[in-house]
């Protein structure tokens, strides 16, 4: 019996790890909206509110726990206490900082300027510069995974051999998983760590940055406004309490979310069954395919299901978040092979991934393909 169970596990991750097709798909994205029910594209303000708010309630609940009920605790309970709050309050503000995300996708509502205007708060108080984030990550959703021309994400060669040799093996495994969930988000908005190659300096941050056009340069200006007032807030904040209660109560949760949104973004863009394709094979329907759904159990609701619905996101990314899990069900039956779902439970798929995407080639004899597969 133990055998015979070992052998189911062996062939679930076979089913888990055959590669999706590389050839061209036999349908179009007109077959897929057609195929998915009409109100799934309806943006109801209302609707998008009610979520909006309830995640601030539950943000709200948690600040009061932790305020008003961790310091009556006996040590060493208070000890325990307190990164449980951080895990929760970090999942609540990766909730809402998803529905920003929505709303840089014009998916919240009707009205683009409305997007934009609560997105810049959402995003802000999050330490994140809005309509930067906006316009590059709508670079990355025009060019997902082309080797070239993708924004973020983008997988090292074999010949960069401090990839493919000296973070191969489980110290390097190791390193990188912490410099990734501790400090890839702001050093990606900072520094570009992550993101596309590009002559001269790049940050989200920087008006004149590769990332922007002409037409874009003054709402980076504004981005940048944002994150200052929300420092100062900060600041403020810390001279009327203290640098210790403001790092429990709001920067060690947001450690937290930069580290949940730095997990399941690698999750999405890393597997060994997708490919990345170069200018000689890439096209659009193909990369947007190669992404992948996952379960995080409760966390999908707690995220609005940008985690186990990011293949339709990236077909057709002004879905709301509320439809997104009927409009994957919609297209499943169109999408065949070309649709990706991993339900490997959620931390062994983070560490295999991350042991066994470390660069990427073509197969061996298609070198010319123009088509890359992850290695190690």
């Amino acid at each position: 019996m133990g055998a015979g169970g070992r052998m189911n596990d062996d062939t679930a991750d076979k089913n888990v790890l055959k590669r999706v097709p590389t050839k061209k798909t036999p349908f179009e994205i007109s077959d897929l909206k057609k195929a998915i029910p009409l109100h799934c594209y309806k943006r109801d303000l209302a609707r998008s509110l009610y979520y909006l708010f309830a995640d601030i309630a539950i943000c709200f609940t948690w600040y009061q726990i932790a305020s008003n009920l961790i310091p009556l605790l006996p040590k060493p309970l208070n000890y325990i206490a307190w990164p449980i709050y951080w895990f929760c309050q970090g999942s609540s503000f990766m909730g809402i900082w998803s529905i920003g995300h929505d709303l840089g996708h014009h998916a919240f509502s009707e009205y683009e300027w409305l997007d934009d205007a609560i997105g810049f708060v959402v995003h802000s108080a999050f330490l994140t510069p809005y309509f930067s984030f906006k316009y590059s990550h709508r670079s990355h959703h025009a060019h997902t995974n082309s080797m070239e021309y993708d924004e973020v994400w983008i997988p090292k060669r074999k010949t960069d051999t401090f990839y493919s040799e000296v973070l191969n093996n489980p110290l390097g495994n190791l390193f990188m998983t912490f410099v990734r969930l501790l400090l890839s988000f702001p050093m990606y908005f900072t520094f570009n760590i992550h993101g596309r190659e590009y002559n001269g300096f790049v940050s989200h941050f920087y008006p004149q940055s590769p990332l922007f056009n002409d037409s874009e340069r003054l709402q980076v200006w504004l981005s940048d406004a944002g994150m200052v007032a929300a420092f100062y807030g900060l600041y403020k904040i810390a001279a009327a309490t203290s640098a210790t209660w403001l790092f429990c109560i709001y920067g060690a949760p947001l450690l937290v979310m930069n580290a949940h949104f730095i997990f399941f973004t690698f999750l999405h863009h890393s597997h060994p069954s997708i490919a990345h394709y170069d200018s000689r094979e890439w096209d659009w329907i193909r990369g947007a395919l190669s992404t992948i759904d996952r379960d995080y159990g409760i966390l999908n609701h707690v995220f609005h299901d940008v985690t186990c619905a990011h293949v339709v996101h990236h077909l057709i990314s002004i879905i709301p978040h509320y439809h997104t899990v009927e409009a994957t069900k919609a297209v499943k039956p169109i999408l065949g092979d070309y649709y990706k779902y991993d339900d490997t439970p959620i931390l062994k798929a983070f560490w295999r991934e991350t042991k066994d995407c470390i660069y990427v080639e073509p197969d061996e004899g298609a070198e010319d393909s123009g088509v890359y597969w992850f290695r190690k």
